[in-house]
């Protein structure tokens, strides 16, 4: 009888947890990075290998935010200074380079391209994020790869960008200057 019991207790408890894991949200995480004195969010599945900068080749008549092509892995990949794209930096202004790095995007979004970040700051977890309320009054003007606000403990705000996203706009694909 006690077996029973103990038995439809275990299945009681069985339920009630694959009831919680189902209502539960999985974790999100995002590689943080500083473009210009902002802090942007990549989600990790959209994102690719990260690089060191190594030598960026220029290519004459294309768009000033396209910093050139870089070998990365044998492959040719453009470079996208990102800072330059969103309107953060000056386009054609140096990015630094002391701490700068190439992210690559993930080979499902179909570019063989990379992007030029100012500074990696990390993996950042929603779990340790709050979203801001995106009241804002800049709100219309925001692209469609600008996703959620982020506000971290130290009070740093983080801009999510959708990688994908990024990759469908017109203007991210008209690299000739």
């Amino acid at each position: 009888m006690a077996n029973k019991q103990a038995l439809r207790d275990l299945q009681t408890r069985l339920a009630e947890r694959m009831q919680q894991v189902r209502s539960e949200q999985p974790g999100v995480s995002w590689l943080a990075v500083d473009c210009g004195g902002h802090g942007l969010l990549f989600a990790l599945r959209q994102a690719g290998e990260i690089f060191e900068l190594g030598t960026v080749l220029p290519v004459p008549h294309t768009a000033p935010w396209l910093a050139g092509v870089v070998n990365l892995r044998g492959g040719v990949c453009t470079v996208v200074d990102l800072a330059a794209f969103l309107g953060l930096r000056a386009a054609g202004q140096v990015a630094p380079t002391e701490h700068a790095r190439l992210v690559a995007l993930n080979t499902a979004l179909g570019l063989n391209g990379a992007l030029l970040v100012d500074r990696l700051e990390g993996l950042r977890h929603a779990a340790t994020l709050q979203r801001v309320d995106d009241e804002c009054a800049d709100n219309d003007a925001r692209p469609a790869f600008a996703l959620a606000r982020w506000r971290d403990a130290a009070g740093r705000t983080w801009q999510e960008i959708d990688l994908a996203e990024l990759a469908r706009q017109p203007q991210f694909l008209a690299i000739t200057g």
